[in-house]
């Protein structure tokens, strides 16, 4: 059976677009900033709900979209995911991790206590999920799952810079837990959670560098 097919919407654009379209999303882009200081000023749930059907729109294999985004408002369900969070990073910062693991860490000032899953308006947990399941139990194979949802965790990400707001990957590990507090069936698997929000006032974040274009842009 041949698949439907509709018009792309699409419009050629002049070298000078493309090159101001181009620049200006980098512009944009390279501010973006990882924070761990919010503000607890609310943002509105509809620029939220934007952000996640963003990460949405993401290319996925054979388009089964094999994600699901929780968004979590609830100061209660914030307070226990935050408690669970800090179980696993305490045994993080004391014993699981490599004494190279936590020289690199320094520089960054973390440490085991997560304040920003509590402070910050809003966490986004995104689950992958390996297969789909359907009402009666049948199951279907989900492809490029890691791939896909990586993807949607990259359109999200931008979504959430370009609306004027802040967030931070935070995974910790393991993160079953979340699964479990978020009430998510057996084919999901936390794949990473982010709060998203407003920085708190006089934020500051470290002074980092990034790799230059002729350490990161090989041309053949």
């Amino acid at each position: 059976m041949a698949n439907d097919f509709i018009p792309l919407v699409w419009r050629h654009q002049s070298e000078s677009e493309l090159l101001a379209n181009a620049a200006g999303f980098y512009d944009r882009m390279k501010s973006r900033r990882s924070v761990r200081e919010f503000s607890d000023e609310p943002v509105p749930e509809e620029v939220m709900r934007s952000i996640i059907m963003t990460a949405a729109s993401a290319p996925s294999g054979a388009n089964k979209q094999p994600w699901t985004f929780c968004l979590v408002s609830d100061p209660e369900m914030k307070k226990k995911i935050r408690e669970a969070a800090e179980k696993e990073e305490y045994e993080n910062y004391h014993g699981r991790m490599s004494e190279e693991w936590l020289k690199d860490l320094e520089k960054f000032r973390t440490d085991w206590h997560k304040e920003f899953l509590t402070r910050a308006p809003y966490l986004i947990v995104i689950f992958r999920k390996s297969y789909d399941q359907d009402d009666s139990g049948n199951k279907s194979k989900n492809y490029y799952v890691s791939e896909s949802v990586g993807i949607a965790a990259g359109f999200l990400i931008a979504a959430i810079h370009m609306a004027g707001l802040v967030t931070l990957t935070h995974t910790p590990s393991p993160m079953n837990f979340l699964q479990h507090l978020l009430d998510r069936p057996d084919n999901e698997r936390p794949f990473l959670l982010l709060p998203v929000g407003y920085p708190a006032k006089n934020v500051a974040v470290p002074d980092i560098v990034r790799k230059p274009e002729h350490e990161i842009l090989i041309k053949h």
